[in-house]
């Protein structure tokens, strides 16, 4: 007797979503998948970018969750380092992780453990993030603004907005106008191209969630935690993280090796843009490959994490007008990474060391530059030589402005000048350069946002169609989230669930659907 040859998944797209849906098909479900990735590599927007001996994170990622499955996941596929100090203090943090664990077969293949430092570069100052009531703070921001921080903070709290329906209400309300002024309204308009009152208020609703001008006061007085699990710490205000040794890119690249070992299928350079549906259901889809070539993919089921404003101009035969015209719609704001490598950074600690911080948010109003990140400072392994400082310039853009429009050497050119601009290097200090393009990196609460309903009615209608990850359901998600969507919608398949409510309800909320899943069991 013949032995059935196992279910078929094809999943688009290869970035954490994709890859974590591909493992747990083949470890939950016994069905083959089938990895469609676009680009020349495995990770999404969570992959490691190597130029020469340096390695750049496209974003930052730390690697912290308060779901601990996911917690579980990371470190059943990378172990902590065995040299951490400290090490089964945070392992005990973490429920289900055994007191010891087995050293890593590849030394390398490790998380380290990482302390979490970002501040705000304003007034051509650094202040922390999130801002604090502190003695530096007045000092720097002088006693007049001060005044009118705190009067406009009582404003807000005394006489709130009632009814917030943009994230200028959100901001509002939890920091008052003038913080919000100053913290939030010229970096939230780099970062989408728009004011904050024409964004909707759940962004900050699935971003900042709780995190307000009081949870910063009551996090200061609190003891601070030693572990890793900082359960009833806001995600803004967590103190350390995990890391991959040489960036994300590495876990994502081992956990396609363990997909492959097992007998799934990652193909790279594979861009999806028809999908054929009949009576509710996918049936297949075709892709381009990098040779121009066509090729057709058939299975049981379908995953896809590329941009639903794609998917929905694949679908054969054509969604209905309703449909299109959301679809349509949407908006994605792009991003550009400029790794700059360069001798020294004019600013400096107060007690002239080299700065500590992970990213630093850049409020100059007179630059374009939105964040800065220090790369060595997530982990010396991304950086050759330690006496060098590899910086990565991030701008937030649409293709169709004339920064996206820039060849790389201008890009670079520019990056160089304004940060020069504002004091943070010497352009004769730069040493090399690199320069990164990644589009539709953000799903925008804008455009035809509020109208999302119905689309989403409308592919949920497909029975065998999933949509998981930031970009597949147009959910501004952090990689856990996107990965909690994958693993949910595995198990909808292997119990039979028919409603895909569940995966829409992971980060809405204050807590995620884990968590509430275990509050209301206890």
């Amino acid at each position: 007797m013949e032995t059935p040859s196992p279910k078929t998944a094809i999943v688009i797209g290869a970035g954490p979503a994709g890859l974590t849906a591909a493992y747990e098909l083949l470890q939950q479900a016994g069905i083959r998948p089938i990895v469609l990735e676009s680009g020349d590599a495995v990770g999404g927007l969570s992959r490691t970018v190597q130029y020469k001996d340096y390695r750049m994170d496209l974003g930052g990622h730390r690697f912290f969750s308060k779901s601990d499955r996911v917690m579980r996941w990371w470190m059943d596929r990378m172990p902590l380092e065995t040299k951490a100090s400290g090490i089964l203090r945070y392992q005990n943090q973490i429920r289900a992780i055994p007191e010891t664990s087995a050293p890593p077969a590849d030394e390398d293949r490790v998380m380290l453990v990482r302390e979490r430092k970002s501040r705000i570069y304003f007034l051509r100052r650094l202040f922390a993030y999130p801002i604090r009531i502190s003695r530096d703070t007045l000092q720097k921001l002088g006693l007049l603004r001060t005044l009118h921080f705190v009067g406009s903070y009582l404003l807000a709290a005394v006489f709130p907005r009632r009814e917030e329906k943009t994230l200028e209400d959100f901001l509002i309300n939890r920091f008052g106008r003038q913080l919000y002024k100053a913290f939030f309204q010229s970096y939230t308009q780099k970062v989408w191209g728009v004011d904050c009152d024409a964004i909707s208020a759940e962004w900050g609703a699935q971003r900042i969630k709780g995190l307000s001008l009081m949870e910063v006061l009551r996090h200061r007085l609190r003891k601070p935690s030693e572990g890793i699990a900082q359960k009833q710490t806001e995600t803004s205000l967590i103190e350390r993280f995990l890391y991959p040794k040489f960036g994300p890119g590495q876990l994502w690249q081992h956990v396609a090796d363990c997909i492959r070992e097992q007998g799934g299928e990652i193909h790279l350079g594979m861009q999806v843009d028809r999908v054929t549906i009949a009576e509710g259901r996918v049936m297949a889809v075709e892709a381009r490959g990098a040779n121009g070539q066509r090729v057709q993919f058939s299975g049981e089921y379908f995953f896809s994490t590329m941009p639903v404003q794609d998917l929905v101009r694949a679908l054969q035969p054509p969604a209905p007008p309703a449909v299109m015209e959301v679809s349509e719609g949407l908006q994605y704001r792009d991003f550009i990474t400029v790794g700059l490598l360069a001798s020294r950074l004019l600013v400096h600690e107060p007690d002239g060391g080299r700065l500590k911080d992970n990213w630093i948010y850049i409020h100059e109003p007179e630059v374009m530059v939105g964040r800065l990140q220090i790369f060595n400072n997530w982990s010396p392994w991304l950086v050759r030589d330690p006496e060098k400082i590899w910086i990565g310039m991030e701008y937030f853009c649409n293709q169709s402005d004339s920064l996206w429009q820039k060849t790389d050497a201008e890009m670079a050119q520019f990056a160089i000048e304004e940060a020069s601009r504002i004091g943070l290097l010497a352009t004769a200090d730069v040493e090399d350069w690199h320069v990164v393009r990644v589009p539709k990196t953000y799903p925008a609460y804008f455009g035809s946002y509020d109208h999302f309903s119905v689309i989403r009615e409308y592919v949920d209608g497909l029975e065998n169609l999933f949509l998981i990850g930031r970009n597949g359901m147009h959910k501004y998600n952090n990689q856990d989230h996107s990965m909690l969507t994958a693993m949910t919608a595995v198990e909808n398949i292997v119990r039979g669930v028919r409603t895909k409510d569940n995966l829409w309800a992971i980060n809405t909320e204050l807590e995620y659907h884990e968590e509430k899943t275990q509050k209301s069991a206890d």
